[in-house]
């Protein structure tokens, strides 16, 4: 047996367990759907498959980057799978779904070998989805609120109450309660950040049931 090819096997791995946790860790922060254990399993099968296409490559001969290649393209399907599209017309998922396709990419540069390359990638991907999370964040002058009352007839009543307590008129939109009651009601509201209104103030107005960012 080639204990030198097994070291380079197991060290591929592991950095593809480590890359693929550090990376998902952040997403798992965010509460996304694709935290750790998606973002580690994609990073795994994509250093699998580089390893296999170099083993073959190795020992049938052949291109060793065919296999690869399929990963590329395959996993837009996994990524299609991230991206939703709220019930304020609000596209959400973009960044985890591009960061599971890049995290493939790093996982095969590490099948490779190219730790340099995955590494370095890995790290600008950390810093460019934190920091201009951050930035995005800053420039927002509005967000979205989602409100739940436990009677739709009070829909206006309570629209007007929270107007009031705004202290000015806010585009709002009317849903079916996320908790599936058939009495409740949704209510998506748009506020102004620069207010620094704090959302939970919602709360003390009658037949409010719930309140939080949408």
């Amino acid at each position: 047996m080639d204990w030198y090819f097994v070291l380079e096997c197991a060290i591929k791995s592991v950095l593809a367990v480590i890359i693929g946790g550090v990376i998902g860790s952040e997403r798992a922060r965010h509460g996304r759907a694709a935290g750790m254990r998606t973002h580690i399993l994609v990073c795994l099968g994509a250093t699998l498959t580089a390893m296999t296409g170099m083993f073959l490559s190795k020992e049938m001969g052949g291109d060793a980057m065919r296999i690869s290649a399929q990963v590329v393209s395959g996993i837009g399907f996994l990524g299609v799978g991230m991206i939703i599209i709220k019930n304020n017309n609000v596209v959400s998922g973009l960044t985890t779904a591009a960061g599971i396709w890049a995290t493939s990419i790093v996982g095969i540069a590490l099948g490779y070998g190219f730790y340099i390359g995955a590494v370095l990638v890995s790290v600008l991907m950390l810093l460019s989805i934190v920091l201009l999370a951050r930035l995005e964040r800053g420039k927002r002058r509005t967000e979205a609120i989602y409100i739940e009352i436990d009677d739709m007839g009070k829909t206006n009543e309570v629209v007007k109450k929270i107007n009031e307590l705004v202290g000015k008129q806010n585009p709002h939109k009317i849903f079916p309660a996320k908790s599936g009651n058939s009495n409740n009601i949704g209510i998506v509201m748009i506020l102004d950040r620069r207010m620094n209104f704090d959302i939970l103030k919602i709360l003390e107005i009658e037949h409010v049931l719930y309140v939080d960012e949408d």
